[in-house]
């Protein structure tokens, strides 16, 4: 074993020591998925930014870029910027000031407790999926800093403390190192990038810009690039990571302000590990695993105690990410799918019953993590998967009284059919777009049917009933 993984795995220890350290302040299970509703603006700000912060920009965008140029990375990182942006206007602060502890919590009160099972249901996977992402990035960082070791034992190990650091600290233990490790992790990657700049001699630009084109050569067509955007944006407007962090804020109006500066901190600092895979094709070339890139640039250009501290902040901000889905995944499953019978235990109770979940749920994302896909597909996929329906039902649930339970329902199934017909059957580049559309009709057919259907039937008795009396 390296002394580099040595001193990596005793940075991690520490935050596994500070998880356990906090699970003491935990008594209840709003405290453990909310941290008490009790965040201000700077934890707030600094967790929602970690949140998506994490293994998608630190390693998969720099690991696509190196591998394929700009036009892999032209919706993300700055697609979740945007989707940051717009949470914070338009979402956030509505949320809030209902008090839910889960989406769910909002499809089950605008539409019906039959909608919230369905939601919770649906949305499952997609949390899976990302803790998946995390753990794999989580794995990489690992292979990297010692070169022996396996990817796959870098995963199971990965897995393993970031189940064992999710299960003891919740929201409260991850929000604490938050500030600390955005700032070490934003000063590494400033750092890093300006000793690259100061290595690349004036010759070596145009090589620079020639690496980083598209392959093709050309421009990328309007509407793919309309879908990739879409993924990001629409896709991640609902899910319940960011959510819980909105609804851990003290008050509606910290939400929504933590949401706006976390997005446009999220947009400046995510140009940096972009810019660094890039650079990385020139300095680096023939990496096999081209997710390391930014791990073994690091070690270059920093040495070993750089690539410490990088790979530390690295951990800490995939940490931060992998908690808030494993997190997102024991609320769905205690708050909107155990039933009444979770409901009636106590506080106690319902706390030991969503920790059990998190460490369920994380085993499968290890199995995720597992299967070869790339941290880059996993996050796609868990964006896309039936979101659709979620933004679509959600928002116009949020803001009208247009449609109820039927719309809502046939929103979420028309936008998931439609998303797996157009990906698998038809392979269309323009799946999500299409599935957004499935959602959007599939509301209006269920509202407009209600509509024309309800309201009718009393009428007619009513006109029954005066006739037969006549």
């Amino acid at each position: 074993m390296s002394l580099v993984l040595v001193l990596v795995l005793a940075y991690v220890g520490l935050q596994l020591l500070l998880g356990l350290w906090l699970s003491r302040r935990v008594s209840s299970q709003a405290d453990y998925l909310l941290g008490g509703r009790s965040l201000g603006l700077g934890l707030c700000t600094a967790s929602m930014f970690a949140t998506w912060f994490g293994a998608e920009t630190c390693v998969g965008a720099a690991g696509e870029v190196y591998e394929h140029g700009l036009a892999a990375v032209s919706a993300d990182p700055f697609g979740y910027g945007v989707c940051l942006l717009l949470f914070g206007l338009f979402v956030a602060a509505e949320l809030r000031r209902r008090g839910y502890t889960t989406i769910a919590d909002l499809f089950g009160a605008r539409f019906s407790p039959l909608t919230e099972r369905v939601v919770a249901l649906l949305m499952l996977p997609g949390s899976v999926l990302w803790a998946a992402a995390q753990i794999r990035a989580f794995g990489q960082v690992f292979a990297a800093a010692s070169p022996g070791l396996a990817p796959e034992l870098g995963i199971a190990l990965a897995a393993g403390i970031t189940i064992a650091y999710t299960a003891s600290g919740g929201l409260l233990a991850d929000v604490y190192t938050d500030l600390l490790q955005g700032l070490v992790l934003a000063a590494t990657l400033l750092v890093l990038a300006a000793l690259l700049l100061l290595k690349l001699e004036g010759g070596a630009w145009s090589g620079l810009l020639s690496a980083g084109a598209a392959s093709t050569g050309e421009a990328p067509a309007a509407l793919p690039t309309l879908n990739a955007w879409a993924v990001p944006i629409a896709g991640s407007i609902f899910t319940q990571e960011i959510i819980s962090r909105a609804l851990a804020a003290r008050t509606p109006l910290v939400a929504r302000r933590s949401a706006l500066v976390a997005g446009g901190v999220y947009l400046s600092l995510g140009l940096l590990p972009v810019a660094l895979g890039l650079f990385a094709r020139q300095l680096v070339p023939g990496l096999s695993e081209s997710e390391q890139v930014l791990p073994i640039l690091s070690r270059q250009l920093l040495g070993e105690v750089g690539f410490v501290i990088l790979a530390g902040a690295l951990i800490s901000a995939i940490l931060s990410t992998v908690d808030s889905a494993l997190l997102a995944c024991g609320a769905l499953i205690v708050q909107n799918l155990a039933g009444e019978r979770a409901q009636r235990l106590s506080d106690a109770g319902r706390l030991r019953l969503t920790r059990a979940a998190v460490v369920l749920l994380g085993g499968a994302s290890f199995v995720m993590a597992s299967t070869g896909l790339s941290v880059h597909s996993l996050v796609s996929e868990s964006s896309a998967f039936a979101s659709a329906g979620l933004c679509v039902a959600g928002l116009l649930g949020l803001f009208t009284r247009f449609g109820g339970a039927r719309a809502a329902l046939l929103s979420l199934g028309a936008g998931g059919v439609t998303y797996v017909y157009s990906t698998f059957v038809l392979e269309s580049e323009l799946a999500y777009l299409l599935s957004l559309g499935g959602a959007l009709a599939g509301y209006a057919l269920g509202a407009l049917g209600a509509a024309r259907v309800a309201p009718l039937q009393p009428r007619a008795l009513t006109e029954i009933v005066e006739a037969r009396e006549g």
